[in-house]
């Protein structure tokens, strides 16, 4: 099995399936972890010297940080639902709970933080919806909390990927700080299929193939991308939703497409 591919285990006392941590993936910036409650249950938390963002992948809840509540937050049925996840963004030393009101995915996204940023919850109307690409590389992508809204190094985002269509595609990579030209940036995709009993596929791979890795994804998997290209390709009959959560030195995404496939860029 791929050392790049983290599996969802049965629900911990705490409702946590999943769980990457900077000491697990071997790098520095992103942790993500998935948990699921059911209506009336919580979970907490508290990251000390870390900012994050808490995403209601599916289904609503009340969130409170610190002495601030925001309620109703989320409430799409599914990730493949065309409408905006619920998203709170939490900053470093905050106290958080999250109380599920209806059955809850709740994504938990953290990244190194820093002062100066206050807790809020992300309008609806501020993540906004692109498409991407065109015939069998059309996706549909939605800014979370993109670079350009408040936060000190945490990017997230989530594309639905159409049957039979790739994405991330042409393959890119940002792995290297180049000045304008490239940021370097850890990254999780977060992976759900449409029916559930689907796969999916996903290449990681670096210029010199010191990393070249095609992973296997099923339903609720997270693949780590440490470094290198990483297009995703969904097969015929099954939709497929994956959450991004980038972060690194730079809070910039600059990207650079593999030289062998950039010709697609320019007809697409």
């Amino acid at each position: 099995m791929s050392h790049l591919r983290v599996r969802p285990h049965a629900k911990d006392a705490k409702g946590q399936v999943l769980t990457v941590t900077p000491q697990s993936a071997g790098w520095t910036h992103v942790g993500f972890t998935v948990v699921k409650l059911s209506p009336g249950q919580s979970f907490t938390g508290q990251e000390m010297t870390r900012e994050t963002c808490l995403v209601a992948v599916a289904g609503s809840a009340d969130i409170r940080i610190g002495d601030e509540v925001f309620a109703s937050v989320g409430g799409r049925s599914s990730p493949f639902e065309d409408a905006a996840p619920g998203a709170v963004f939490v900053p470093p030393a905050s106290d958080y709970a999250v109380t599920a009101l209806t059955e809850l995915e709740l994504a938990v996204c953290t990244a190194p933080g820093a002062p100066g940023y206050a807790p809020r919850r992300i309008p609806d109307a501020e993540m906004s919806r692109e498409v991407r690409g065109q015939g069998t590389n059309t996706r549909y992508v939605r800014n979370i909390l993109p670079q350009d809204r408040p936060a000190h190094s945490l990017l997230v985002v989530e594309v639905v990927t159409p049957a039979g269509h790739w994405s991330s595609y042409p393959p890119h990579k940002h792995d290297t700080a180049e000045a304008g030209a490239e940021t370097a940036l850890e990254e999780t995709y977060y992976h759900r299929l449409d029916p559930p009993q689907g796969f999916a596929f996903q290449r990681v791979y670096t210029d010199d193939r010191t990393l070249d890795e095609a992973v296997l994804v099923e339903d609720g998997d997270v693949v780590m991308v440490p470094r290198g290209y990483h297009p995703v390709g969904a097969p015929h009959g099954y939709n497929l939703y994956y959450l991004n959560v980038m972060a690194g030195p730079e809070r910039r995404w600059i990207f650079r497409n593999d030289p062998q496939h950039e010709w697609i860029a320019a007809v697409t």
